[in-house]
């Protein structure tokens, strides 16, 4: 059972750092979006490449403009921060109450 148990709490732990280290990507490709960039920068394309795919999900979904203003990435980090305290947390408790 202790297998079980620290498999949880490794699994907790990976998705907490996954989704922190995705918060960075976002956030760079948030202050990217306020200059310049050359698009093809090997690490530009690397950060659109990561975050398209959400963005243009949520961008179909919701109607996050506000004239200029996008607000896609501050939905992102929210749902991030929500996933870390509620998920991350969730599998944290129910390891810790294993036997």
């Amino acid at each position: 059972m202790f297998l079980a148990k620290n498999f949880i709490l490794a699994l907790a732990m990976v998705l907490d750092i996954a989704l922190s280290g995705y918060m960075y990507v976002v956030i760079a490709r948030a202050v990217l979006s306020w200059v310049n960039p050359d698009p093809y920068n090997p690490i530009v394309r690397a950060i659109s490449a990561m975050t398209d795919p959400v963005f243009r999900f949520l961008r179909r979904r919701l109607p996050l403009f506000a004239g200029t203003v996008d607000f896609t990435p501050l939905v992102v980090i929210l749902a991030i921060y929500f996933l870390q305290s509620f998920l991350v947390a969730s599998l944290r408790d129910f390891a810790q109450r294993m036997p």
